[in-house]
């Protein structure tokens, strides 16, 4: 994607934290369950509450979640959400996160060679 390309679904990588607030119990692992199973249904990647894909997709599960937790019964939800796009080159859908990973471990193994 150009820089200039506006018309074109960012892709986009998020980490979410999603706060079930005002239920009538102190756990609130049925309202974190119910959202991970919306995730899983998505197709998106990512770990836990980090997701990848297309801005429009990555925004749509994070609202499903709200959806589904208010429909259990949860009055009130805060979520904290942190985006990065990028469009100074592609990336592979699903390999946002894994190429950052990969770049680091590549660093460090390149750092243990030279102090050898």
């Amino acid at each position: 994607m150009s820089e200039s390309d506006t018309t074109q679904d960012l892709y986009a990588v998020a980490d979410f934290c999603l706060i079930p607030m005002g239920t009538s119990e102190p756990s609130v692992a049925k309202y974190i369950a119910k959202c991970q199973s919306i995730l899983e249904e998505t197709g998106l990647t990512g770990y836990g509450t980090n997701l990848e894909g297309p801005w429009s997709e990555v925004s749509k599960a994070i609202h499903d979640c709200h959806a589904a937790v208010h429909a259990q019964g949860a009055p009130r939800i805060a979520t904290d959400i942190r985006i990065g796009t990028r469009i100074d080159r592609e990336v592979v859908p699903g390999e946002g996160n894994n190429g950052k990973v990969r770049r680091v471990q590549e660093i460090l193994a390149t750092e243990k060679e030279k102090a050898a």
